[in-house]
């Protein structure tokens, strides 16, 4: 076990959302599934579940999407198990169930493995039990690979070989704004990846800087991004369907875009605990830019065409992109 639910401990006056989380891409790209469990519990109530699913296709008009939810019946984490909505079950090695609403019917069973280890996006153990910061990242598989099928209104997908990851959140409330940049096999670089989530976090009548707390493995060795003390370097041009950045580790500078058209994107409402909303745009299918220096060598530029996540949280509600129509929480 890589991680584990923070649900079952909670007390009945808890505000709190969590997230168990997969994305696999064809090696070819230009063709991605995203799957998404979900916990939300509002204060003082009991929780609900939902299950998330999008298929994204290069050579389609869109995304297809769905979403169940459910009560709290529905929801547990059974022993061995991460997470389990309904039917749909994500453990170690497997992850599968059905999502049948009138808008789509689809269903999935799928292996996985990773032989590298987890990565946990905040710097310190501690601080995945201290109160702040609000939101939790980590991703027990950052570098996973998927087999099955995939199964969405009638059509098989058969995975085989599907580089991806699965990410696990959780937390009291959502940051004002965020940012997840996540691509595999870069350059053709079988178990490379870059993992990265940035926020902008609201005090008072005040929002941080970006926050950003990423991963890049390369050429067998990972390097740190981002984090505390590097706010002053970590630059980010986000706009709803591209992103630039800059972020910086301990012996490396990475700049980069990723990018996609907007038929390409996905929204949704995420709601906050205590009730605020956010419109969450995806795409993962996206194009991934990367120019990486290191001391002592010449810059290298690595491309990732239809194969890397780029998603997005804000209060704005004018990107243009078609919201899925399912209520939060």
């Amino acid at each position: 076990m890589r991680s584990e639910a923070r649900f079952p401990r909670l007390g009945h006056e808890a505000g709190h959302y969590e997230s168990f989380y997969l994305k696999a891409s064809r090696p070819t790209g230009g063709q991605s599934v995203w799957i998404r469990h979900t916990v939300h519990k509002r204060p003082a109530e009991a929780p609900t579940a939902a299950l998330w699913l999008t298929v994204f296709d290069a050579d389609a008009p869109g995304p297809r999407a769905t979403k169940a939810s459910f009560a709290a019946a529905e929801l547990s984490a059974p022993e061995g198990a991460y997470i389990r909505v309904d039917g749909a079950v994500l453990e170690p090695g497997r992850a599968a169930g059905e999502i049948d609403t009138p808008e789509l019917l689809a269903s999935w069973e799928l292996s996985f493995d990773d032989p590298g280890k987890a990565f946990h996006h905040l710097p310190y153990e501690r601080l995945y039990e201290a109160p702040l910061p609000r939101t939790k990242f980590l991703s027990p598989y950052p570098s996973a690979r998927f087999e099955g099928t995939v199964t969405v209104g009638g059509e098989r997908i058969e995975v085989a070989d599907w580089p991806g990851m699965i990410g696990h959140n959780w937390g009291a409330e959502h940051a004002e704004r965020w940012v997840w940049i996540q691509g595999a096999d870069l350059g053709g670089e079988r178990g490379s990846y870059l993992d990265v989530a940035a926020g902008r976090i609201k005090v008072g009548p005040m929002t941080t800087p970006w926050v950003a707390n990423g991963m890049l493995r390369i050429d067998g060795s990972e390097h740190r991004l981002g984090g505390f003390d590097r706010i002053l370097s970590t630059k980010l041009g986000e706009q709803p369907t591209s992103c630039d950045f800059r972020l910086s580790g301990k012996d490396l500078k990475l700049r980069g875009r990723v990018s996609s058209e907007p038929r390409n994107f996905v929204a949704w409402i995420y709601a906050d605990p205590k009730g605020p909303e956010h419109n969450t745009l995806n795409c993962s299918i996206a194009d991934l830019e990367l120019e990486i220096e290191r001391r002592g060598r010449e810059p290298e530029r690595l491309e990732l065409s239809g194969g890397a996540a780029y998603e997005i949280g804000m209060r704005q509600t004018d990107h243009g992109i078609p919201v899925q129509p399912y209520p939060d929480g």
